[in-house]
């Protein structure tokens, strides 16, 4: 874990303990690095910047609770600020592109990660409907487009992207009972 990684481990996880002063020096120190993220991707002005990193803030914030300790902060921090950018880039109509050269010190090592995941996936996606679940293995796990997957199910476009969106809050419901999220 790099540096950067354990100190901000260190800080969020004063913070979820009730240490103000550890919250809002972990929230300084990430601003400072989202708001280059955001400022990099961007076509937008210093306004619109601003407006983006403030509301990968507040997602932080509101999301603080989900980080596990002993995890890496850093994966955690830019999925959200990846997440908020694109959907402010889409409410605004652009477009970003993010070479994946900017994530390599994010990204898991080969053979690296929770080798209980696809058992855990499997089981997830067992309670689910057989057509949610090749949804969400075609669009989310294969990376297929919705169209190509609505052309070989019978299905719109439009309807895959509802029935995936329904199947992963499905997925999400039954990760929370369940104790896997």
């Amino acid at each position: 874990m790099s540096d950067r990684n354990a100190r901000w481990g260190d800080l969020l996880s004063r913070a979820l303990a009730g240490d103000g002063v550890a919250y809002a020096t972990f929230l300084t120190e990430t601003s400072e690095v989202i708001r280059r993220v955001v400022r990099a991707r961007s076509p937008g002005g210093a306004e619109d910047i601003e407006d983006i990193v403030q509301e990968v803030l507040l997602a932080i914030h509101t999301k603080r609770h989900t980080w596990r300790r002993g995890e890496p902060v850093s994966p955690w921090l830019w999925a959200i600020t990846r997440y908020k950018t694109t959907d402010a880039f889409r409410r605004r109509k652009w477009r970003a592109t993010l070479p994946i050269e900017d994530f390599a010190e994010i990204l898991p090592e080969d053979g690296a990660g929770d080798i209980t995941a696809p058992r855990d996936l499997e089981r997830l996606l067992g309670g689910i409907d057989a057509r949610s679940a090749r949804i969400v293995r075609a669009v989310g796990l294969d990376g297929e487009s919705a169209g190509d997957v609505g052309a070989r199910l019978g299905m719109s476009e439009g309807a895959v992207r509802v029935a995936y969106h329904r199947a992963m809050t499905r997925l999400k419901q039954l990760a929370e009972m369940d104790g896997t999220e």
